[in-house]
């Protein structure tokens, strides 16, 4: 069976503005550099448009702009910032959506799509409520480190979604219902950045295998999890990511604050040995965890205390990394050479 726009003659048309009118016959549109916003009325009763490319300097695309368009397959729109409620709602066809600087998503932009099997949103801060409900081939999202929050029922009924990639921040799971009826959905990956690099500095191998296994966990859990039912069962899936978003988080604060009680051991002890400057600029700057903050909403960062039971021993494994190394008798603690002492 031919897909919708299979007979179709392919019509490129250039649209430059307000005062530009588009042929009812495009098929395949350029949006102008001079436009800035799409607006709603803008492809009124133009049913066999089949690809909208725009340039990056249009920002925005208003309500139902594009809404109900039967044969529209393909959608780039690097500049685009905000997509607005129900801007692509009902695109049935719709399988490729291309988009670098999107912002927010409005309340049902994407709605109904459904023929999209995937989608990368890079640069997405909100997600509004029902933004990609009954997008029933939907599989994998994956958002980037941007993300603020997603609201609820955004993806309500997309039974083919199986993966999400989401940053770890408490407070982006909003709502209990937001995956109702996501029964497939089984794994959670988290943005690369941040956690893995702090991760794999963590000084002792048992902190960064505990913090591994943490983060695997959700992808055992998860697919037992109920997705729930509108109407009936609200699902645990949502719960179940956001419980496991702050015990990640939990662990993560827990083991740098250790860390760093750590390095403060291991600098007093070497700056017994070695000039206060060498170990301050030639050592300590390795050992560092970055200056990244891990947040809990509505609880303090762990602080930890010495016990004044004595001083750790610690061997620093340089995994990831290559340095010359001496080793300090005195504290029993490779450290970096830069450049000699």
């Amino acid at each position: 069976m031919a897909a919708d726009g299979d007979h179709i003659r392919r019509f490129n048309y250039n649209y430059t503005g307000v005062d530009d009118e588009v042929p009812r016959d495009a098929t395949h549109v350029t949006v102008d550099a001079s436009v800035a916003v799409i607006r709603r009325d803008t492809f009124d009763g133009h049913p066999n448009i089949v690809e909208v490319i725009c340039d990056e300097n249009v920002k925005k695309v208003e309500e139902y702009a594009l809404a109900c368009f039967p044969c529209l397959r393909r959608v780039v729109m690097l500049g685009v910032e905000v997509v607005e409620y129900r801007a692509f709602d009902s695109c049935e066809a719709l399988t490729h959506v291309e988009c670098g600087k999107l912002e927010v998503i409005k309340f049902q932009a994407f709605g109904n799509c459904t023929s999209l099997g995937n989608i990368d949103l890079p640069s997405a801060r909100i997600v509004e409520g029902n933004a990609f409900n009954y997008c029933r081939t939907l599989t994998d999202v994956t958002f980037g480190s941007e993300l603020e929050r997603i609201e609820e029922a955004a993806f309500y009924d997309c039974p083919s979604l199986e993966r999400i990639t989401i940053p770890l921040k408490d407070g982006i799971i909003a709502a209990a219902i937001l995956f109702i009826g996501c029964d497939n959905l089984k794994q959670v990956d988290l943005v690369e950045g941040q956690i893995h690099e702090t991760i794999a500095a963590l000084q002792l191998e048992e902190w960064r295998n505990d913090m591994n296994e943490e983060i695997d966990s959700i992808n055992q859990i998860l697919p037992t999890a109920s997705a729930g039912r509108w109407g009936h069962v609200v699902g645990d899936k949502a719960r179940v990511i956001r419980a496991w978003i702050r015990s990640v988080l939990g662990k993560i604060i827990h083991y740098k604050a250790q860390h760093q009680r750590l390095l403060d051991e291991a600098a007093t002890s070497l700056q017994l040995a070695l000039p206060r400057d060498i170990v301050m600029n030639n050592v300590l700057p390795f050992l560092e965890l970055s200056s990244y903050a891990f947040e809990l909403e509505d609880e303090e960062e762990e602080e930890e205390s010495n016990d004044g039971n004595g001083r750790r021993e610690i061997g620093i494994n340089w995994h990831w990394r290559s340095f010359n190394c001496c080793w300090i008798p005195c504290c029993r603690i490779w450290i970096p050479c830069k450049g000699g002492f």
